[in-house]
């Protein structure tokens, strides 16, 4: 097509053709078959290539009741680990035809602006964390087909939840640090209302309270490294017996205790294990690195499309979590370990 010129057109396509505008919609429309002969639907692709034709998907798509366009809820992108959330759900929505868009709920929490005039005249579904789920009700987000990650599967809102094993990952994190022999422990615990963040500090007080002579002290702060400096900085400098064992929420949250021991002048591991929860990138990038529990991310993405998709389509969605692995390094060793 000349540079310039008119977008071609399904009647230009079909006066090149010689067929109707209908046949035109059938074959490229792929129901032509019974319908159109198949030397009629190869005229109509050839004619379709030589034009440099593209039909007009938002037309055709409005007339199917159907952007497919969902919206990915995530708290603020502050780790790469939303990152691989959206690369998995990215690759299989593409796979089917799908695009996704990515929203982060301002600063994490709190309602969000609707990115849309209307969500739901603009969206097919929603997939969105618990961490961001405050984000819904602005967007309306709650009133489509809605897939929560990381969310309670008995009271949460949405017609499917997606959870990565996080119980099991807090109790390989207990049975590790346990096993080494700590019984003195403090969990740097992220201080944002979310069931996930729930689940861990529950989890980690069930393992410890079933060894005699375990301590667990908790100390909440922001998911960023300087919140947990902070924190950690103050928990480790309280009165009383230190705690040899540190068990951080985050993989960030993990960064900030280092930074708070060396200040201490505490070693790690030799004075103080330290766990994080994530495996991102950072993990092992601190020295020593980190002990921790990773987590698939593009496979969480992947789940979670995959789940909206059976939603669409009316079929149930796999309830079992996605396991998770504990990785362990050198942040963690024996209590007083030469």
């Amino acid at each position: 097509m000349a540079a310039g010129s008119a977008r071609p057109t399904s009647r230009d396509v079909a006066q090149a053709a010689g067929v109707s505008q209908a046949a035109v919609s059938l074959v490229l429309g792929d129901k032509w078959r019974g319908r159109v002969s198949e030397p009629t639907a190869d005229r109509v692709r050839e004619a379709a290539r030589e034009l440099g034709y593209r039909p007009n998907l938002a037309a055709r798509n409005l007339r199917l009741g159907s952007t497919r366009t969902v919206l990915l809820v995530v708290p603020a992108l502050t780790t790469e680990f939303f990152a691989g959330v959206y690369t998995g759900a990215a690759r299989v929505a593409a796979e089917h035809g799908f695009g996704v868009v990515l929203y982060p709920s301002p600063e994490g929490i709190g309602p969000a602006r609707d990115p849309f005039a209307s969500a739901q005249a603009a969206l097919d579904g929603v997939i969105a964390s618990s961490m961001a789920a405050d984000a819904l009700t602005a967007i309306r987000g709650d009133q489509l087909p809605l897939v929560m990650l990381d969310s309670d599967p008995d009271g949460s809102t949405g017609a499917a939840t997606v959870n990565l094993d996080i119980r099991d990952g807090v109790r390989q994190v207990a049975e590790h640090l346990l096993g080494l022999g700590h019984r003195s422990f403090l969990h740097l615990a992220a201080d944002i209302p979310s069931w996930t963040f729930e689940v861990r500090a529950r989890e980690l007080a069930e393992q410890l309270a079933a060894v005699p002579g375990t301590a667990l002290r908790t100390a909440p702060a922001p998911i960023s490294i300087d919140g947990a400096l902070t924190a950690a900085t103050a928990a480790l400098s309280a009165p009383g017996p230190r705690p040899t064992a540190l068990v951080c929420d985050d993989d960030k949250l993990a960064a900030g205790a280092y930074k708070a021991a060396r200040r201490l002048g505490l070693r790690i591991p030799e004075d103080l294990s330290v766990t994080g929860l994530d495996d991102l990138a950072l993990a092992t990038a601190l020295d020593p690195e980190l002990t921790t529990v990773r987590l698939d991310a593009e496979l969480f993405g992947e789940r979670g499309m995959q789940a909206l998709l059976a939603v669409l389509e009316s079929r149930t969605p796999p309830r079992d979590d996605i396991p998770v692995t504990l990785v362990t390094r050198g942040s963690t060793a024996p209590p007083g370990a030469p």
